[in-house]
């Protein structure tokens, strides 16, 4: 399958396979978010557009396209091709210069990228029929307060993942009580099992649970007491294609 990425300008934004750090996770000690299996796959799965150049923006508060100035750390002529004010009250909107094609039935969602914190401001979220759509889509965040925040060069402003939209309209949610499913049921006492020995252990200084630190089940794909293992499927490493030309 093909993501047809087609550039706008001469010089567009690069486009790179999503990746896993955070400072924010960096900062923890040990890194301890890194072990969080679902975090390090948001991150992963999906593509990041950079910003192609350092800039601040701020924003007065005010409602009108000029209440947010943009100033670039370098001149860049370009700047309006780029990142702008278009839809005013706070909004600021990316150029991420490509028109995508995806195949029948696909869309892309359009967003920041996973678990990428930024203090004022919050990326809003599309899904755009790229299966059809001539034109390309801007990509736009709107500040939570009056303020300034700064987007460094390299720095993901917009995150891109492939979705089969409409099959998400197949799907009925069903609530029913764990004891309907026997062996669901089992296999989790079996977890909670040894998640609660696991963590009064480490609370009192067992070294063998220290010395483990945490528990694998998930990363590993596994089911305490022999339970059961995750299906092939299970994955704790994504490995997206970078970009050719085609």
């Amino acid at each position: 399958m093909e993501l047809e990425c087609y550039p706008m300008s001469q010089r567009p934004p690069d486009l790179v396979p999503g990746r896993q750090s955070r400072n924010w996770m960096d900062a923890f000690a040990s890194r301890h978010p890194y072990r969080c299996l679902p975090l390090n796959m948001a991150n992963t799965t999906g593509w990041e557009i950079l910003c192609p150049i350092t800039f601040v923006a701020e924003w007065n508060g005010g409602p009108n396209q000029s209440d947010i100035v943009i100033t670039p750390e370098r001149p860049a002529p370009d700047l309006a091709h780029i990142v702008s004010s278009h839809f005013s009250r706070g909004v600021l909107t990316f150029h991420p210069q490509y028109l995508f094609r995806t195949p029948p039935g696909w869309g892309l969602q359009c967003s920041g990228a996973p678990n990428h914190v930024k203090d004022g401001i919050q990326p809003l979220v599309g899904l755009i029929e790229t299966d059809w759509l001539p034109f390309p889509f801007t990509m736009n965040w709107i500040f939570t307060r009056p303020g300034r925040v700064k987007f460094e060069k390299g720095e993901p402003f917009c995150f891109i993942l492939p979705i089969e939209h409409r099959k998400a309209e197949a799907f009925e949610p069903v609530i029913r009580t764990l004891e309907s499913n026997p062996n669901m049921q089992g296999q989790f006492e079996a977890w909670n099992r040894s998640r609660t020995d696991f963590n009064k252990r480490l609370a009192s200084g067992d070294p063998e649970a220290a010395k483990e630190a945490w528990q694998r089940f998930y990363f590993k794909g596994e089911i305490p007491e022999d339970l059961g293992t995750a299906p092939e499927t299970h994955a704790n490493k994504r490995r997206l294609k970078s970009p050719r030309i085609g």
